[in-house]
C-alpha cells in the first residue's frame, strides 16, 4: 500500500459516527496550500438509474444481490490497485450505490488527486448521496479529504459547508482537514477571519464533549490549528479573542512555537503597538523557542509598515555586521520614540490602565519587567537574506524613494552570499517603484533585464505593468503587454489582469472595451470576482447605462462564488441617480434593505445628488427625515432597553448635508434647511453661508413681500415666512429678528429649537 494515500475505509456505516475511535483514520503527508477564489461544486452531469421496490421471486433477488456484490468487489479491487480512473468509469456504469467501503475509498482517492476534474467527480458522488439521503455511507476520512481538496482548489465556501455539515451529522474531521480549511479562511477577505474563529470554536466545542481524550485524539487542535485561528484574530486585530485562544493552547497540550510568536508580531502591528515588537522577540528567546529568518523578516516588515525605516535599516545593518544585540537596538528605538512623542506622565498612566495593555501584559509578561532587565542576545547571528533586503526595499518604494530602491538592487547584486542576490520578487518591487513614479519606460527596461539575466518575471510583475499603463491611460500599450505576456512569456493572465484592464477601459470611457475584456475573461474559464462585477457595473453606471449595470448586478447576485457587498449596491444606486431616476434608485434601496444591507453615507449622497438632478425637492424632505432618524439611532438605543436589531448609527459627511441643504434652500424649505445646518454644526462641519446667502438673494429676496397677495394666501404662508426670517437671521441678512431674542417655535414637522 502506498503510504501517501488514505487508508482503507471501514465497511460499516456505523463506523462513520465519531463515538467510535477507529473512524478517525486520516493520512495526509502535508498541509495543503490554499488559494483565494471561492467556488462551489457544480451539479453532476451523470444520470443514474435506480431500482424501485418490486415483489420479485427470490431467485431473481438473489441473482441481483450476487451481481451487486460482484460489481462492488471489482470496484474495490480497482481502488486497491490505485486505478482510480478505471474505478470511476466502472462506478458510472452502476445502477446501484456501491457499498460504504467502495464509496469512501473512491471519494478519498478522487480527492487526493487534487485536480479540478477529480474534485468535480468526488463532489458529484456527494451530491448523489445527498439526494438519496445516503450520506452516512461516507466516513470522516473521505469527507475530510474532500474538504482539503476543495480548499486547495479555492472552493473555500464549499469546504467550510462540508466541515460544518460533518459536525452537524456527528462526524469529527481530522485536525489536518479542518485546520487546512481554517488556514485558508484566516487569510480570506471580508468576514473570512471571523468565520475561521467560528469554525474553530465549533470543532473544539464538540471535542470537549469527550472525557476520553484518546477517542478524539486525531481531531483535537494542535499547535498548527491554533496558529491558524490566532492568525485570523491578528488579521482583524481582535486582541481579546487572541488572548482567550492563546490561553486555551495549554488545555489541549499545544505549545507555542516560533510561528505563534511571528503571529504575535503581526498582532502588535495591527494594534499599532510598535513599542511591543522587541518584547515579542525577547519572550521567544527567554522561552527557548528556536528563531528563524521569518521572525526577523516579520520584525523588519513591521517597522516598514510603521514607516520607521530608520530602525529597519539599523536591524538590517546589524545583521550584516553579524551582531546579536538586535533587542538592544529595538529598545533604544522605543526610547527615541518616547522622547519624540513628548507624552506626559499622566497620559502614560492612562495608557497603562487600558484594556489593550492588560491583554498584552498577559501575552508578554516580560514587557512589564523590562525596565529592570537587560535586553537578551540572539542565540546566534543571522545574515540578512534576499527576502529581508526586499522588504526594506518595499519601504523605500512606499515612500517614493526611487534612487534608494535602485541602490539597494545594485548592492544586492554585489553580495557574496547567493541567498542575498535579487530574485523575481526583488525585481518586481523595483518595477512597482518605477510604475508608482510614472517611469513606465524604465519599468519596461527592468522587465527586459530580468529576461536577459534569466530571472523570469511572473504574473504579478506583468499585472503591475498593466496597471501602470492603464493609470497613464495607455490602453493600447496595455493590450500589447497582455499579448507579450501570453505569447512570449507564456504566462496566462488571471482575474487581476482582467480587472486591471476593465478598470483601464473605464478611465478612457470605453464601456464596450470593458465588457469585451469581461467576456474574454469568462470565455477563458476565469471566474469573475467581486471586483470584476463592481468594476463592470461602474463602467455602465458612468456611461449612463444603469439597466446594463443592473443586469451585471443580477449575475453577481446569482453567482455563488461571490458575496455581494454594500459597494455593489451603492454602485447600482449611483447609476440610476446619475440619470435622475429616483424611483428606480429607491426600489434598489428597498431591495438592499430586504437583503440585510443598510444604506450608508455613500448611498444617501447618491440619492441626494439624484434628487437635485431630478429637481424633486419633496423627495429631499423624505430623505432628510430618514437621515435624521439614522443619526439619532445611538441616542435612541441608549434610552431604550430593547434588544431588537436596529440600523447602525449614521455619521453624515459634508457632501451629503451640503447637497440636502442646497436643495432645501432653493425650494424655500427654510425650516428644514435650518435643521440640516444645525446637524452640520453638531458634526463639526462648517456650513457654507456664502453659498446659501447667494442662493437666497438670487431666488428669494422678494419672497413674501407682495402687498397685493390675498389675506388667505398670506395666512397660508405665515409659518413659511417665519422660517424664512429665521434663516435670514442665520445668514446675517436683514430680518425681523434683529435686536431681539427669537425662537423658532415647534411645528407639526418637528423643528430644532
Amino acid at each position: 500500500m502506498n503510504p501517501l494515500l488514505p487508508s482503507s475505509c471501514s465497511s460499516s456505516p456505523l463506523s462513520n459516527l465519531y463515538p467510535l475511535p477507529h473512524a478517525f483514520s486520516f493520512h495526509w503527508p502535508s498541509i495543503p496550500s490554499s488559494t483565494t477564489s471561492t467556488t462551489v461544486a457544480s451539479k453532476p452531469t451523470l444520470h443514474f438509474c435506480t431500482y424501485s421496490a418490486t415483489n420479485q421471486a427470490n431467485p431473481t433477488t438473489t441473482d441481483l444481490s450476487l451481481t451487486t456484490a460482484s460489481d462492488d468487489q471489482r470496484l474495490l479491487s480497482l481502488l486497491r490497485q490505485r486505478k482510480t480512473e478505471e474505478a470511476w468509469s466502472l462506478y458510472t456504469q452502476f445502477c446501484h450505490l456501491p457499498n460504504p467501503t467502495c464509496l469512501s475509498r473512491l471519494v478519498s482517492q478522487l480527492s487526493y488527486q487534487n485536480n479540478s476534474l477529480s474534485l468535480k467527480r468526488a463532489q458529484s458522488i456527494l451530491t448523489r448521496l445527498r439526494h438519496e439521503r445516503q450520506l452516512h455511507r461516507l466516513d470522516a476520512n473521505s469527507l475530510g479529504l474532500l474538504a482539503v481538496s476543495a480548499t486547495k482548489s479555492g472552493q473555500i465556501l464549499y469546504a467550510v459547508s462540508l466541515i460544518n455539515s460533518m459536525l452537524r451529522s456527528g462526524y469529527l474531521p481530522h485536525v489536518k482537514a479542518w485546520s487546512a480549511v481554517l488556514s485558508r479562511l484566516a487569510s480570506s477577505p471580508d468576514d473570512g477571519p471571523i468565520q475561521a474563529i467560528k469554525l474553530f470554536k465549533s470543532v473544539t466545542r464538540r471535542v470537549r464533549r469527550f472525557s476520553d481524550v484518546t477517542m478524539v485524539a486525531e481531531s483535537r487542535p494542535d499547535t498548527a490549528a491554533f496558529n491558524n485561528v490566532l492568525n485570523a484574530c491578528a488579521n482583524i486585530g481582535d486582541k481579546n479573542m487572541f488572548l482567550q485562544l492563546f490561553d486555551e493552547m495549554s488545555e489541549f497540550g499545544a505549545e507555542p512555537d516560533i510561528m505563534t510568536y511571528n503571529i504575535i508580531i503581526k498582532l502588535c502591528a495591527r494594534c499599532n503597538r510598535k513599542d511591543l515588537l522587541v518584547f515579542v522577540l525577547e519572550r521567544a528567546i527567554e522561552n527557548g523557542v528556536s528563531l528563524c529568518m521569518t521572525t526577523l523578516h516579520s520584525l523588519v516588515a513591521a517597522y516598514v509598515g510603521f514607516s520607521d525605516l530608520e530602525t529597519a535599516e539599523k536591524i538590517v545593518q546589524a545583521m550584516r555586521e553579524e551582531r546579536r544585540d538586535l533587542c538592544k537596538i529595538m529598545r533604544e528605538a522605543n526610547m527615541e520614540d518616547l522622547i519624540d512623542d513628548e507624552r506626559d506622565l499622566t497620559e502614560n498612566e492612562e495608557l497603562g490602565q487600558s484594556g489593550e495593555d492588560i491583554v498584552f501584559e498577559k501575552l508578554l509578561p516580560n514587557w512589564i519587567e523590562a525596565i529592570n532587565t537587560e535586553p537578551p542576545l540572539l542565540p546566534k547571528a543571522y545574515a540578512p537574506d534576499c527576502r529581508i533586503y526586499t522588504t526594506l526595499m518595499k519601504g523605500y518604494m512606499k515612500q517614493g524613494r526611487v534612487s534608494d530602491t535602485i541602490r539597494m538592487l545594485e548592492a544586492m547584486r554585489h553580495q557574496d552570499d547567493n541567498s542575498s542576490h535579487p530574485d523575481h520578487v526583488t525585481y518586481t518591487t523595483v518595477v512597482s517603484t518605477l510604475v508608482r513614479a510614472g517611469s513606465m519606460d524604465r519599468a519596461r527596461q527592468v522587465l527586459a533585464e530580468m529576461t536577459r539575466i534569466g530571472v523570469p518575471a511572473n504574473r504579478i510583475t506583468y499585472n503591475i505593468l498593466l496597471k501602470g499603463h492603464c493609470q497613464q491611460l495607455q490602453i493600447d500599450k496595455a493590450k500589447e503587454l497582455l499579448k507579450e505576456m501570453t505569447d512570449d512569456a507564456e504566462i496566462q493572465p488571471d482575474v487581476v489582469s482582467y480587472n486591471t484592464l476593465i478598470d483601464g477601459c473605464i478611465q478612457v470611457d470605453d464601456s464596450a472595451g470593458a465588457l469585451a475584456f469581461f467576456n474574454e475573461m469568462r470565455a477563458k474559464g476565469i471566474a469573475p470576482t467581486k471586483i470584476s462585477y463592481t468594476t463592470l457595473m461602474k463602467a455602465f453606471a458612468l456611461s449612463g447605462q444603469p439597466k446594463l449595470a443592473n443586469q451585471v448586478f443580477d449575475e453577481m447576485f446569482k453567482d455563488p462564488r461571490v458575496r455581494v457587498d454594500l459597494i455593489a449596491w451603492n454602485m447600482l444606486v449611483e447609476g440610476f441617480c446619475k440619470l435622475g431616476s429616483i424611483e428606480e434608485a429607491k426600489k434598489i434601496v428597498e431591495r438592499m434593505k430586504e437583503n440585510g444591507f443598510y444604506p450608508n453615507v455613500a448611498t444617501y449622497s447618491s440619492l441626494a445628488n439624484g434628487i437635485a438632478l431630478a429637481r424633486k425637492p419633496g423627495e429631499a424632505l423624505l430623505l432628510w427625515k430618514e437621515v435624521k432618524e439614522r443619526c439619532m439611532v445611538q441616542k435612541d438605543r441608549e434610552k431604550s432597553d430593547s434588544n431588537s436589531p436596529c440600523p447602525p448609527t449614521l455619521k453624515p459627511d459634508e457632501g451629503l448635508l451640503d447637497t440636502l441643504a442646497d436643495i432645501c434652500v432653493r425650494a424655500a424649505f427654510f425650516q428644514k434647511a435650518l435643521e440640516i445646518v444645525a446637524c452640520m454644526e453638531e458634526n463639526g462641519i462648517p456650513p457654507n453661508k456664502t453659498k446659501y446667502k447667494k442662493i437666497y438673494v438670487e431666488m428669494h429676496s422678494r419672497m413674501f413681500t407682495s402687498k397685493h397677495a390675498s389675506q388667505a394666501r398670506r395666512d397660508r404662508r405665515r409659518e413659511r415666512k417665519r422660517a424664512a426670517e429665521a434663516f435670514k437671521f442665520w445668514l446675517g441678512l436683514p430680518n425681523s429678528y434683529y435686536g431681539s431674542e427669537w425662537r423658532l417655535g415647534p411645528t407639526d414637522e418637528g423643528d430644532y429649537a
